[in-house]
């Protein structure tokens, strides 16, 4: 097998465009970024988009930002998502922050990846370049589901630039994922899966709420799980040393009701293996908290970020 076969890409150039036309649509309900980059790693080429907060919500680390004395947010999205998935959180967030977004190298979005990733030291490295090229010395990682791993992958494989930690219902983090809903997503990733059976496994994961494929996020989510070939390893769940090695704050709000792991399991671990951990069960929330508790996250964020700047 090539290197050109391990590299997540589209099927086709068909499904790339049908991809795009959603992306433009979902990315039009945000609000306008005030600077969008393409930043060359190892792996490949990432894009990230600056949204400016507050006056004096900005980080003073680069010339790419405003001045101010508040570090930064960075975002990062789910598998099979990209930066328009933080339609609900944004706004809120920015009156808090400037709010970095980023398409993750190897998943469906206007990153373009064009070397294999092997696993975890490899997905903080293009990181760690990313935040380099984009002069941010010192970051508030803020990651949903995969990214929600990822932001943890980082600050496991790349001590010091991470400030701090928000991990939404992180999966394979702080327990395993059911056999079960491994089985159920499977569908999910197969272009040729029914729409009903698709929709029907969205819905589980989403708590029971309706996937409507008229709204611009859920036909985003609809045209990469259709059109876009995912080919990097699964993330391997951390081992309890590796989580007490993370030597910064945690804010970790786990999902009651999420289907990725059992979260009583997940936030009972969390408060064993985290040394600076903050970590919070919001029993009726889904694995989709974050379209469901927007104005709550931002709340509890902006009040986690304060107290660490401090």
């Amino acid at each position: 097998m090539g290197r050109r076969d391990r590299v997540s890409s589209f099927r086709s150039d068909a499904a790339r465009e049908r991809f795009l036309v959603a992306y433009g649509r979902a990315m039009a309900r945000l609000p306008v970024p005030d600077a969008t980059f393409d930043v060359p790693t190892t792996f490949g080429t990432v894009r990230a988009y600056r949204f400016d907060g507050p006056p004096g919500a900005s980080s003073p680390v680069a010339p790419l930002l405003p001045a101010g004395r508040t570090r930064p947010v960075v975002l990062l999205p789910g598998r099979s998502a990209s930066t328009p998935m933080w339609d609900a959180n944004l706004v809120g967030l920015l009156a808090h922050r400037t709010v970095f977004g980023v398409d993750l190298i190897g998943e469906p979005g206007l990153s373009v990846q064009r070397r294999p990733l092997t696993g975890g030291e490899d997905q903080a490295q293009w990181l760690d370049e990313l935040l380099t090229g984009l002069g941010l010395e010192s970051v508030h990682l803020m990651g949903v589901s995969f990214g929600g791993w990822s932001a943890v992958n980082y600050a496991v494989h790349r001590p010091g630039r991470a400030a701090s930690l928000t991990v939404l219902d992180p999966v394979m983090t702080f327990a395993p994922v059911p056999i079960r809903t491994m089985l159920a997503l499977i569908p999910v990733s197969v272009p040729s899966t029914p729409d009903p059976l698709r929709r029907r496994v969205l819905r589980w994961l989403a708590g029971g709420a309706e996937v409507d494929d008229s709204a611009p996020v859920a036909a985003l989510i609809t045209a990469a799980t259709n059109g876009f070939a995912v080919r990097q390893p699964a993330p391997r769940r951390f081992t309890d040393d590796r989580l007490r090695s993370i030597d910064v704050p945690v804010l970790a709000v786990i999902a009651g009701r999420s289907v990725i792991h059992d979260g009583q399991r997940a936030a009972a671990n969390a408060r064993k293996t985290l040394r600076h951990g903050r970590v919070e069960l919001w029993p009726a929330a889904s694995h989709a908290i974050n379209g469901e508790y927007a104005d709550e996250i931002a709340t509890a964020a902006a009040q986690f970020w304060a107290e660490v700047d401090r």
